[in-house]
């Protein structure tokens, strides 16, 4: 495992989307795994901003709120689109977000995960962490969840997740994630964390013990993921 310290959000940022554009610069035709939330952000924007070609580029995210609909502005999908996709040359069509309307969300689970194998898996994984240590929505458990499924979401997302939420209310309460040994084979992966709040739930999952307690801690396994974080000294 690498870690790289930043001594900055933005830095932390730049890094990231370095390593990106690194990838997407020697092979030009590489599946992406992406992130959602707050701490993506300035990484998509340094991205949009080096005006890099994406045109061969395929993308599916790691997850999508059940029961959004994809114009909904909490929705993965429109956030992926607003703040990443249309403002590079991507092919809309091979962008691909779990379907938040699914009348059966297992056999969504069972379509996307068919997906991203005929896809060959992830060449680059990014990936953020949140407070309980979790990536995706894999949450603490008992065991780790192996491929994409329906999750019911811990209180701490919900509370951590609702402050987007004009009434906190309407916040789901499952998620369609993939799971960890999906996650697992990427060929490269690349964890972003910012925040003095995340410093010692991001130590725990990098040098603690490897459990399912910990979801991110799995990532001690992984044969070349580099964590870039503003939060260590």
């Amino acid at each position: 495992m690498k870690i790289i310290k930043t001594g900055s959000y933005e830095e932390m940022s730049r890094v990231t989307a370095d390593i990106i554009l690194a990838q997407v610069k020697q092979k030009p035709a590489s599946v992406l795994g992406l992130a959602t939330g707050s701490t993506p952000l300035g990484t998509y924007k340094a991205i949009i901003a080096a005006k890099a070609d994406f045109s061969g580029i395929t993308t599916v995210n790691l997850d999508e709120y059940y029961g959004l609909k994809p114009d909904d502005p909490q929705s993965y999908r429109y956030f992926m689109d607003e703040n990443f996709f249309r403002h590079i040359n991507i092919d809309k069509a091979k962008t691909h977000v779990p379907d938040g309307t699914a009348a059966d969300p297992a056999a969504e689970c069972a379509r996307y995960e068919a997906l991203i194998q005929a896809l060959g898996g992830t060449d680059l994984q990014l990936l953020g962490m949140g407070h309980n240590g979790h990536i995706a929505f894999n949450e603490p458990a008992d065991s780790f969840p192996a491929k994409t499924h329906h999750i019911y979401l811990d209180e701490q997302t919900i509370k951590a997740n609702a402050r987007f939420f004009a009434n906190p209310n309407d916040m789901p309460k499952s998620a369609l994630s993939m799971g960890i040994k999906t996650i697992m084979g990427a060929r490269k992966i690349l964890l972003a964390v910012s925040g003095a709040d995340k410093a010692e739930i991001l130590k725990t999952a990098l040098y603690g013990a490897i459990t399912p307690k910990v979801p991110a801690s799995v990532l001690q396994l992984h044969h070349d993921c580099t964590v870039v974080t503003d939060c260590l000294d």
